[in-house]
């Protein structure tokens, strides 16, 4: 009789269980989500707003249960999404050492070396793969006449800073020495990178600076880039704090995941207290609210003041300044002798002011840059490219952009 009732009972409980878990993630998004109505769609983000959160609600679920990290739930479900074929890109998935890669090349065939992409997908380490950009990576090699390769670079938990940058690295050297087998012009190698990707296509153009024995890097297309983990209270992130798909409490987590510190110095890093006063002074000129333009000021901006140093905080964070975490700070020996950039920002992007310092950075050193600002657009919109119903216009735009600039190299 006990076995017959709980195969009876457990299937109910689980339902309302489940039912639950939705009701909350949709009730605690109503509350603190801000839907801005100038994306165009606003109740289309709060539905894939919802199903994000839902499913990194899950995962935390099962972290607590100790059955997988709240990461691996979310990168599984959303891998479990089949695939779209392009009649007219070959697809190749391949493996540099135990890193794993994907080839992208048009099946028409060329009488001339075509151009080459490398290929960071974004997600703070947390969220993304090589599945989640495939219909990005497809139209972009079929559009731009390209040979892509997308890199799978590890992600959290297992592997932290500076892994992931590590092998972005390491694919694109290995990608750079076998130009001649994929038919690539060594004169027309670009990287592109989208949010973390971004940092990462920033990143390595900073470290192929001086490398004689590679193909010179033609151009960094960078799509709303982190470049800095410093500063927390420029206009941006006050004024964008809670919308998705990217709010302050969701990058807080990525970054203390990624960099290894510990949450309960989230409060004393907004506070601007994890670093000495010398530090502040030091990278005023290129990270001081100053360098954004007033435009980007109207929508709210109050000017807070830094309070005095934590010294722990600072010994436990003080790598947010390494370059591979802050490539804004390069020196501007190594920024002058940068390629050429396209930058794209998005106007409800907790990170939209990123952006604007490194353009800012770039121009000041005569580094010619293309930027495209998306009025209505918000952190990783550019990933809704071909997901049907959830797709905006706006990544359509940002996809042009991109081709427009490549095909102009």
């Amino acid at each position: 009789m006990v076995l017959p009732l709980l195969l009876l009972v457990l299937p109910g409980a689980a339902c309302v269980f489940s039912l639950g878990v939705g009701l909350w993630v949709v009730c605690s998004q109503l509350l603190t989500a801000d839907i801005p109505a100038a994306v165009g769609h606003p109740l289309k983000l709060w539905v894939l707003h919802c199903l994000l959160e839902l499913l990194m609600t899950w995962g935390r679920i099962f972290e607590k249960l100790r059955i997988c990290s709240m990461p691996e739930f979310v990168r599984f479900v959303h891998d479990l999404q089949p695939l779209k074929k392009d009649p007219d890109v070959r697809v190749t998935d391949l493996r540099y050492g135990t890193i794993p890669v994907r080839l992208y090349q048009p099946k028409a065939s060329s009488c001339t070396l075509r151009r080459g992409i490398v290929f960071y997908h974004g997600g703070g380490g947390i969220l993304g793969s090589l599945n989640t950009h495939h219909s990005i990576c497809c139209h972009l090699s079929k559009e731009s006449d390209a040979v892509l390769l997308a890199v799978g670079y590890r992600k959290l938990p297992q592997h932290k800073s500076p892994v992931p940058v590590r092998d972005c690295l390491a694919a694109t050297i290995r990608f750079l020495k076998s130009l001649k087998t994929y038919g690539v012009d060594p004169a027309r190698v670009v990287v592109c990178g989208e949010s973390a990707g971004g940092a990462a296509a920033a990143i390595i153009c900073q470290n192929l600076v001086d490398s004689p024995d590679l193909p010179k890097i033609r151009a960094q297309i960078l799509i709303y880039p982190p470049v800095q983990c410093l500063d927390f209270q420029s206009p941006s992130y006050q004024q964008n704090k809670n919308i998705p798909l990217l709010s302050l409490s969701f990058l807080f987590y990525c970054l203390c995941s990624y960099l290894d510190i510990s949450p309960s110095w989230k409060s004393t890093v907004l506070k601007g207290a994890h670093l000495p006063a010398e530090v502040w002074e030091k990278y005023r000129k290129w990270i001081g609210v100053e360098n954004i333009p007033e435009r980007f000021k109207k929508r709210g901006y109050r000017w807070m003041p830094r309070e005095p140093l934590n010294e722990d905080a600072y010994q436990e964070a003080k790598f947010m300044l390494d370059l591979a975490n802050s490539p804004l700070l390069a020196e501007d020996e190594v920024v002058s002798r940068l390629p050429e950039a396209c930058i794209v920002s998005c106007e409800y992007d907790l990170l939209r002011d990123h952006s604007l310092l490194y353009k800012k950075r770039l121009e000041d050193l005569r580094v010619p840059v293309t930027w495209h600002h998306m009025e209505d657009g918000f952190h990783g919109v550019f990933t809704t490219f071909d997901m049907g119903f959830l797709s905006f216009p706006c990544s359509s735009r940002i996809m042009n952009a991109v081709v427009h600039f490549l095909k102009g190299l």
